[in-house]
């Protein structure tokens, strides 16, 4: 019964303050992406409004050191100007929190990014290239969360650039009917698909 109401409580203290508990320390996860999840640092993604299952693998993923995992400074809260990396906060992460943050997280509203300069012949070439290699798992453009496949439209222009790039360059899983399709792709196409995505306002 106290482990229920624990998780109860780490979950509606999330609600009510955007600041989702981590195990190890108490961290908040706005302390680096924003309160509920809404990322205004251009190199920090917006994970608020994803689907729980995707942060949960996001998490996972993390733990298991399977995504890069580049060192990043504390933007606020308590450990404000202090390193630290998500494979290390990932696995100071019991299972439990992760599910109570994803949940928290999955609830709140995802706040595309504002002021992306785009570039309107490199976004219509990236439609293309999405209507015809992504849209089966990225519907609507990347703008479903309920695709389990992380929310696109609307994120960040260079972190798409990079994660896209992490995908092509193998140092980032991806599912296996996605690689055909990314080994499709040329990687000076990568560009495009990312302007595509950012120039969702």
């Amino acid at each position: 019964m106290k482990t229920k109401f624990l998780g109860i409580a780490i979950i509606v203290s999330s609600a009510i303050f955007g600041l989702p508990a981590l195990a190890a320390d108490a961290e908040s996860c706005a302390a680096c992406h924003g309160k509920d999840g809404a990322s205004t640092d251009a190199k920090v993604p917006i994970i608020g409004g994803m689907s729980a299952e995707y942060l949960k693998g996001a998490m996972a993923a993390y733990k298991a050191k399977e995504r890069p995992c580049p060192e990043a400074t504390y933007a606020d809260g308590p450990k404000k100007g202090t390193k630290s990396d998500m494979c290390k906060i990932a696995g100071e992460t019991s299972d439990a929190d992760t599910a109570a943050i994803s949940t928290a997280l999955a609830g709140k509203k995802f706040v595309r990014a504002a002021g992306q300069k785009v570039d309107a012949a490199l976004a219509a070439k990236g439609k293309d290239i999405h209507d015809k290699q992504c849209d089966k798992c990225h519907t609507e453009g990347g703008s479903v969360a309920g695709d389990d496949s992380g929310v696109l439209a609307g994120q960040y222009l260079g972190y798409l650039s990079a994660e896209l790039k992490d995908f092509k360059d193998g140092k980032r899983p991806m599912p296996k009917k996605m690689q055909p399709k990314m080994e499709a792709v040329p990687a000076a196409d990568l560009d495009a698909l990312a302007h595509y995505y950012a120039s969702f306002k």
